[in-house]
């Protein structure tokens, strides 16, 4: 599944061919995402000016005057540039249509979304009970050590809830958390505010270097020129199950939390 790096890849790869551009024709090809695409109120935005391309946790937003369309990438989801006269493939649902170019929604699994929102956003359901971005000041390891108090939830699953903070996803929790030498099965509460002020920082190096890289393809994810992201390259132990440490050559190991498969070294991750 996408998460904030590759998200953030996409936004940025989309962006000036989308900011202060009009928008001149919506094509759906198929509204059944994992949300009933609104043609009718897509197709409103038509001739609108985009004045404002941005991402909140997973969604990229691009606002107009009448309304902003919101897009997730779901679990196999992508944008690409293309020319407005390249024939649509498989899974190509949506294309939003500008003068020069078009914005094309692939989703082979259709848990993606194009939804329309009205202002204010921060009031939408899916967006007003999201917690801070990891990239801002408001989020910090004082942040994380208080909402983290009498919470017995592992510590991987912890920062994983978009309510806590948004867009540290599975990979990018194991990786944040082998860099802080933290187990990401201990109980968020027994995690110290020193610990924590560490893997923030982690978090946010780790997210940073992501987003540099491209982002991660392990699957299906490729960004809006149709590149794979690199990141992979870089991971230390996240999909690395039976390989040395790259700081103790003890074995990573694997164990499923939370219904997820995590990654960490049992050497090198103690507390």
């Amino acid at each position: 599944m996408p998460e904030l790096p590759e998200v953030e890849t996409t936004l940025r790869g989309i962006e000036s061919y989308v900011a202060n551009q009009r928008l001149c024709k919506v094509i759906v090809r198929n509204a059944s995402l994992r949300w009933p695409v609104p043609v009718d109120e897509l197709e409103s935005l038509v001739g609108q000016l985009v004045t404002r391309v941005e991402r909140r946790a997973k969604y990229i937003l691009l606002h107009t005057e009448k309304g902003s369309v919101m897009l997730h990438l779901g679990m196999s989801g992508s944008l690409r540039v293309v020319k407005p006269d390249l024939p649509p493939a498989k899974h190509d649902h949506i294309d939003l249509v500008f003068s020069s170019h078009t914005i094309r929604f692939n989703d082979p699994r259709r848990f993606g979304c194009c939804l329309v929102l009205q202002q204010p956003i921060e009031d939408h359901k899916l967006i007003q009970n999201l917690g801070p971005e990891p990239l801002t000041d408001a989020f910090d390891g004082d942040y994380l050590f208080n909402r983290s108090r009498g919470k017995q939830v592992a510590v991987k699953n912890f920062i994983m809830d978009g309510n806590v903070v948004v867009g540290v996803g599975n990979i990018y929790a194991s990786e944040s958390l082998f860099e802080a030498g933290i187990r990401p099965t201990i109980a968020a509460q027994r995690v110290s505010r020193k610990r924590y002020q560490l893997l923030a920082q982690e978090i946010k190096t780790v997210l940073a270097k992501a987003i540099k890289a491209g982002g991660t393809t392990l699957n299906d994810f490729t960004q809006a020129d149709g590149k794979p992201g690199y990141f992979r390259h870089e991971l230390q132990v996240y999909g690395r199950a039976g390989e040395p440490c790259s700081k103790c050559d003890s074995a990573i190991v694997s164990k499923v939390i939370g219904q997820r498969n995590t990654f960490y070294c049992r050497v090198c991750q103690r507390g």
